[in-house]
């Protein structure tokens, strides 16, 4: 689509390189071509949605690092603030996605034993549950939940889990942040960056790793309280006012450079 609009009023934006990152050989160059290249080539200027996207197009595409601009997603108004009230039986640890990136594997695996529940926001494949069922894992799976049932979910938890090993952004962090539930997500990809210091950031690759950040989390109400502190401040990044507010301010510097 890109290709058939003016360049000198048309802005691309771009939410992550998984297409290419997970393509090889000659498929790998027909999108980095059809899906960066030449769109970037016809547009004006480029927004993605966090500097670990940037750092990744920069590397596939040779491009003026200024036309590249960094503008997060916005948190919808429906997470607000909701008091915490631990469960009084197993503490819920809510998981959103189930697809390979989301490690799904890993934490299981990390919290295996564990005296808590696992809320699974997404289709389980066969495998999971037979993972799930081996390790005895108390869980609760979740699919096709409408907005207002996905907040619900955030509400009810106690603690979010988010050790993914590659996303664009990571809108669950932001999104637990603004709801006010402490956060374990990963040391890798954007998730540091989303993150801004109010989560407790872990190796996604390491099951050991993973598991010593649950049980800190399971085991130190200071310390979950202190995250939901600096997450409510952290979620101020990405309220709908200031990311309009960053898209208007690169529409205006366009249309006077135009």
């Amino acid at each position: 689509m890109t290709l058939l609009l003016a360049k000198e009023r048309t802005i691309l934006s771009i939410m992550d390189c998984g297409l290419i990152e997970d393509a090889a050989g000659l498929r790998r160059e027909l999108l980095r071509w059809g899906w960066f290249v030449l769109p970037i080539q016809r547009c004006r200027a480029v927004t993605v949605i966090s500097e670990a996207t940037r750092r990744q197009v920069l590397r596939f595409v040779k491009v003026d690092p200024a036309k590249v601009r960094v503008i997060p997603v916005c948190t919808a108004p429906r997470f607000q603030p909701a008091p915490l009230r631990p469960n009084r039986g197993l503490p819920r640890l809510l998981q959103i996605g189930t697809t390979p990136n989301k490690n799904l594997q890993r934490l299981i695996e990390a919290v295996a034993g564990l005296p808590c529940e696992l809320e699974i926001v997404g289709q389980l494949r066969p495998e999971q549950l037979s993972l799930l069922a081996a390790h005895r894992v108390v869980f609760r799976n979740f699919v096709n939940l409408d907005d207002d049932e996905m907040v619900e979910r955030y509400r009810q938890c106690d603690i979010v889990v988010f050790p993914s090993t590659y996303e664009g952004f990571g809108m669950p962090i932001a999104e637990a942040n603004a709801v006010g539930r402490p956060v374990l997500t990963s040391n890798v990809s954007s998730m540091p960056e989303v993150a801004g210091g109010a989560a407790c950031l872990v190796d996604p690759f390491d099951v050991r790793d993973i598991r010593r950040g649950v049980l800190r989390l399971l085991r130190d109400e200071s310390y979950r309280r202190a995250l939901v502190e600096a997450g409510y401040e952290n979620s101020k990044r990405f309220s709908p006012e200031r990311i309009a507010g960053a898209f208007l301010s690169l529409y205006e510097e366009l249309l006077q450079d135009a």
